[in-house]
């Protein structure tokens, strides 16, 4: 568990499924993810996310707001397997917040914590982040964090159709 001024950074609860699902659904959130997570394939991510966690000490974690519990929506570290995408095998670290919480902040505090929990005392050699070329705002969050941009690194996201808006992805990492 990481805690922040604003957020807890936790494993997942079977409470968080239902919120959780509701995020996945937003249109304004599935927009950046190619498409809509649907209720059974959130609770299936929610599992390899806890499992992950149990095997690895790190994963999405659930990102709860301290002042009332509510779920703001997942920051934390993924491993991303050779073979997986292109630039496998490796850690990145990603967020998804519910709209409501968007600007304000909590997306780069969550990730800054995640980051540093991650070089420090998780012990990872490096951390990158990806998200689309027109992601401006995910690129924003990794810029207040300090990662840097690394362009060598680039890449067509393989699940996307060759037309698809979302399909270039650029790429970003941090090192102790």
């Amino acid at each position: 568990m990481i805690v922040t001024d604003r957020l807890v950074l936790r494993p997942w609860t079977d409470a968080d499924r239902p919120d959780f699902a509701a995020i996945n659904g937003d249109a304004r959130v599935h927009d950046w993810l190619g498409g809509p997570i649907s209720p059974a394939a959130t609770d299936a991510m929610i599992d390899r996310i806890n499992a992950a966690i149990a095997a690895d000490g790190f994963g999405l974690w659930a990102a709860e707001l301290r002042a009332d519990g509510r779920l703001a929506g997942m920051i934390g570290l993924s491993r991303v397997a050779a073979g997986d995408l292109p630039v496998g095998p490796c850690v990145e670290i990603g967020w998804r917040l519910h709209p409501d919480f968007w600007g304000l902040g909590l997306a780069s505090e969550g990730a800054r914590a995640a980051l540093d929990w991650g070089l420090g005392p998780g012990g990872l050699a490096e951390i990158i982040a990806f998200t689309a070329v027109s992601n401006l705002a995910s690129q924003a969050v990794m810029r207040r964090i300090r990662m840097t941009p690394d362009p060598t690194r680039n890449f067509d996201h393989p699940r996307l159709a060759q037309d698809h808006p979302l399909r270039r992805h650029v790429v970003w990492s941090a090192r102790p």
